[in-house]
């Protein structure tokens, strides 16, 4: 009887220490169809440019998952703050091929092509893992809504646009499944969290 009580503590004791990882909720608003079936947000069809000449497209991410945010190069306030959590993002999952990141300009005038392959060079990585996209301005800025994120022109803001330093983590199936406060580092640690539960989902 002895052995039999050590025998169901070690059981208990090891079963307490593994963990299934939680699911992350899908994010957003849902319908629910007459079948009974859940139809959740889903981020539309995009095609953008990136810092490389590359068009990137909903297909560029398929069987990955990725990081979104907004910025611009010459944003004086929470851009480079932003830019510097998503390259901790980066450089944590830069082995990881199934994580890349995309990074909208909502400067279409002023960023280019080269000064969004000068920005990324000036951040040393790694342009198929973090791509910088311009494009048709009217286009972002819906992208922005379909992310739930603030971005607009505002000449009364430092640098000209109101926009969200939120970060945004999209799934295999262009679900949002968290964001984070992209200017607060313990925000962006527990996201970086949901990333590896989202990986191991």
């Amino acid at each position: 009887m002895k052995y039999l009580s050590l025998i169901i503590l070690a059981i208990v004791i090891l079963g307490s220490c593994t963990t299934t990882p939680e699911k992350l909720p899908i994010l957003g608003n849902r319908d629910v169809l007459e079948n009974g079936d859940t139809v959740y947000h889903t981020i539309p069809d995009f095609s953008f440019i990136d810092q490389d000449s590359n068009t990137i497209t909903n297909q560029s991410f398929d069987d990955k998952i990725y990081v979104v945010d907004f910025f611009f190069v010459h944003c004086p306030s929470i851009c480079p703050t932003v830019s510097r959590q998503m390259l901790r993002i980066h450089d944590r999952f830069q082995d990881e091929p199934r994580v890349e990141l995309l990074a909208h300009s909502i400067d279409t005038k002023n960023d280019t092509v080269p000064a969004l392959k000068a920005y990324a060079e000036k951040l040393g990585v790694k342009s198929e893992k973090w791509h910088f996209v311009t494009g048709d301005h009217d286009h972002i800025y819906e992208m922005a809504d379909d992310y739930f994120i603030t971005a607009r022109v505002d000449a009364s803001v430092p640098g000209g646009f109101d926009h969200s330093g939120r970060i945004i983590l999209i799934d295999q199936n262009r679900h949002v499944r968290s964001f984070c406060d992209g200017t607060n580092a313990e925000s962006v640690n527990k996201f970086m969290t949901d990333i590896e539960t989202l990986l191991n989902e």
